[in-house]
């Protein structure tokens, strides 16, 4: 094997260990409100929020504690990568719906 194939090999190696471990947790927006409202995560790991917008309507998805805030067309995904994160509660919003889309990220 050559030297750059040999490279090659190992960048592909190791970026696919730290994507895979990266834990997805999946967040749906339907009827301005966000479902489930909680969602545990393990502490000290980097995590790949996925939230789906399933009303017509965007919807901005922000959390202070987070330090995020990201605005998602209706009917679309955004992926929002958080931490890693020390134990504790971490609420977040949609900004547009504060009233009903609420919901809490609790690391553990």
């Amino acid at each position: 094997m050559s030297f750059w194939k040999g490279c090659a090999l190992l960048i592909m190696l190791f970026s696919s260990a730290v994507f895979a471990a990266t834990p997805d947790v999946h967040v749906s927006i339907k009827n301005h409100r966000f479902n489930p409202v909680e969602v545990h995560v393990p502490a000290g790991q980097k995590i790949r929020l996925i939230v789906e917008n399933q009303d017509a309507t965007p919807e901005e998805f922000e959390s202070h504690e987070l330090n995020r805030e990201k605005v998602i067309a209706g009917k679309s995904k955004a992926t929002i990568y958080i931490g890693p994160l020390e134990p504790g509660r971490y609420p977040f919003v949609g900004e547009f719906n504060e009233d009903t889309a609420k919901g809490v990220v609790v690391a553990e």
